[in-house]
């Protein structure tokens, strides 16, 4: 049976079920699959190597963060076939997240609300789990490692979190990503500010040129930002990446618009909107980081990538490498292979 056919007899069950405690079901058994063998049936995508960052990824369609978030079940998402796998946002002391329900679907838009708030188990669980894990064991692929700030940390004491995620984080990734733009932690987009991410960004690259020295390995940093900008906004951010010397950026994360859904069940929810309705919004930004940015540093594009060729959009866009989350919980495990192949 393909992973399509079979994704498609199961997705019904699965959206009858609240979309946390569907995730909860789906991820453990993915993860009992492959410790099982029982994955090999899946298949991956024919190896199309990228080098960006200094970093070699197997194909250009890698899983966006938030899936997993404590990187728990990082063997059977690898069994999926993807080029890289971004797990996180992970924050220094474990936290409990929003008040549930906290995820709402909307299938007439294709999309997904979320407000989780980075629930976690803290960074010191999350190394352990990445650790315990075959794929970084083996150093089977590319790993991102995705950090963020508690809640209750003051946005001006947020630097103190990130730098601490790092530190602990910094021995065990592939290249670590900067999460400052979710909109489910009160103040966090505030980092995107020009005074703000300038503060932010000079912190994080002095710790990572140390880490390197002690760690004999530059692990390189990569910044997560929002949909919802101006071309001022785009263009402060693109000159701060330069000045730093940051590494990547990937663009992006969900949107507070709600254009796309007005009127549609659970279409006023608070939190985060994701899937189809932000492809178009990313696409913008993606497109004025480029123009901004030119070949100082790649851009990994992600947001509503539903079928190859909205993969292939994003690199036509200025994207050098691909996520998906979203289009994974609608379309399922044959999004990767389709989106790979489209990427040839």
């Amino acid at each position: 049976m393909s992973d399509k056919l079979l994704y498609a007899l199961l997705r019904p069950l699965l959206f009858s079920l609240d979309p946390e405690r569907a995730h909860h079901l789906t991820l453990p058994a993915l993860k009992r699959a492959a410790a099982w063998g029982l994955t090999g049936m899946l298949g991956k995508p024919a190896a199309n190597p990228r080098t960006l960052m200094g970093v070699t990824f197997p194909n250009p369609v890698g899983l966006a963060a938030g899936l997993d978030k404590d990187g728990a079940f990082i063997d059977g998402l690898a069994a999926l076939g993807f080029g890289s796998i971004e797990v996180g946002t992970v924050t220094p002391r474990a936290q409990a997240g929003n008040p549930k329900p906290r995820m709402f679907r909307l299938p007439a838009a294709n999309a997904v609300i979320n407000r989780m708030g980075f629930n976690n188990g803290g960074v010191d669980a999350f190394v352990a789990n990445v650790q315990a894990s075959r794929f970084y064991q083996d150093r089977q692929g590319v790993l991102g490692l995705n950090i963020g700030k508690n809640a209750d940390t003051p946005i001006e004491r947020a630097a103190d979190d990130y730098l601490h995620c790092l530190e602990k984080v910094y021995p065990y990734a592939s290249y670590v990503t900067v999460n400052i733009s979710s909109p489910n932690t009160k103040n966090l987009r505030q980092l995107q500010g020009a005074s703000e991410i300038d503060a932010l960004l000079s912190q994080l690259k002095q710790a990572q040129q140390r880490l390197a020295d002690q760690h004999k390995r530059y692990v390189p940093l990569a910044l997560k930002i929002a949909p919802d900008m101006d071309n001022e906004q785009i263009k402060n951010i693109a000159e701060a990446l330069i000045r730093h010397g940051i590494d990547g950026v990937i663009a992006t994360n969900t949107t507070t618009s709600r254009d796309a859904v007005q009127g549609m069940v659970h279409g006023a929810e608070a939190g985060g909107l994701s899937g189809a309705p932000v492809f178009h919004l990313s696409n913008q930004v993606i497109r004025g980081l480029k123009a901004e940015l030119g070949d100082a540093l790649p851009i990994i594009g992600v947001g509503g990538i539903f079928s190859g060729a909205d993969a292939k959009a994003k690199i036509d866009a200025g994207a050098a490498l691909v996520q998906v989350y979203t289009g994974l919980i609608y379309r399922g495990p044959a999004l990767v292979k389709e989106c790979a192949a489209s990427l040839r």
